[in-house]
């Protein structure tokens, strides 16, 4: 497995999944050098289609179409990284393979969820994750999606579905952030800085589903038991 050194990021709120989509051999461009940390809110989407019409009216772009996502968090024995809020998790997001790194932001609070994230494309998903078992990491969520991307001036809305229901993140500075939200009609109230992890326990929660992964096959098999 070999891993471009040009690929890896920081996350500065202006670059995304898609921008290594298209890159092939280039390198990924390097932005907004003075911060590492990842800001965003997560909102409820009750239609689509009416979501993807505001956008573009917005004059957002769309610059990556409905693709599938799986998502594999690792953790070690005693769930290390949990209990000090750190995420690793491999992602395969159509045929790109991506190794991400989050913790906690002291930055963190108020209405945006704030996080520093580093991530690399790597070229193997399956022998990355040999790798992280050889090193005693293993498996401990699994979480499923499809996901489209839109680009705006100054950050990124991301409409999911999900199989706990459909949701959008904006990804930005927290002004850009409430500056579409307001646009879209999203109240404050409606903001939700819950992980997937998070939202998929509480979901758990209400239905009272033995699910005990994100994804729609897990799901569908636990509504038949």
């Amino acid at each position: 497995m070999s891993i471009s050194r040009e690929a890896v990021r920081v996350v500065r709120g202006d670059q995304h999944l898609s921008d290594w989509l298209s890159l092939g051999s280039r390198p990924v461009p390097w932005r907004n050098m003075a911060s590492s940390n990842e800001v965003e809110i997560k909102f409820k989407v009750s239609d689509i289609d009416d979501l993807a019409a505001r956008l573009r009216r917005l004059g957002l772009e769309h610059i990556t179409p409905r693709t599938h996502e799986m998502n594999t968090l690792f953790d070690l024995p005693g769930q290390p990284l949990a209990k000090r809020g750190d995420l690793l998790r491999l992602r395969k997001y159509g045929e790109i393979w991506v190794l991400t790194h989050k913790s906690k932001s002291p930055e963190n609070g108020g209405a945006h969820k704030t996080r520093v994230e580093i991530e690399t494309r790597v070229e193997n998903g399956e022998k990355t994750e040999a790798i992280l078992r050889a090193l005693g990491f293993e498996p401990c969520f699994r979480y499923e999606k499809f996901r489209a991307e839109w680009k705006g001036g100054k950050g990124y809305v991301v409409i999911d579905e999900t199989p706990i229901g459909n949701f959008a993140e904006i990804e930005g500075q927290p002004q850009w952030i409430d500056d579409v939200a307001r646009d879209l009609e999203v109240d404050r109230k409606q903001y939700i800085t819950e992980t997937y992890p998070g939202l998929f326990a509480a979901w758990k929660g209400r239905s009272a589903s033995d699910a005990s992964e994100m994804t729609f096959e897990a799901i569908e098999a636990a509504g038949r038991r």
